[in-house]
């Protein structure tokens, strides 16, 4: 599931969660998107919404662990920074399966 805002849209697009206006639904998930339901999506104001398919990362995957390595880097002696390193890594890979 990723995360797009409404120009980013096409039709054929399914959505992964559905589109609120307040408490009312306006379109529920599995919906397909067609030209006329982004238009509303659009007009609507409707900042983003989850469609189907695999989030794009801003970074490479290489990129992302050498952050973490270098955010832990003074941490070793502390066994609960070392689990949240381990937790945060665990993370970031499953982003990039």
């Amino acid at each position: 599931m990723r995360k797009a805002a409404p120009q980013e849209l096409q039709p054929g697009m399914v959505l992964a969660k559905p589109v609120l206006r307040g408490t009312m639904v306006f379109l529920n998930e599995g919906a397909v998107l067609t030209e006329s339901a982004i238009s509303r999506i659009e007009s609507m104001g409707i900042d983003n919404v989850f469609i189907e398919g695999k989030s794009e990362q801003p970074i490479p995957r290489d990129e992302a662990m050498a952050l973490v390595e270098n955010r832990f880097r003074n941490h070793d002696d502390s066994p609960v920074m070392m689990r949240v390193k381990k937790i945060l890594s665990e993370h970031i890979e499953k982003l990039y399966d």
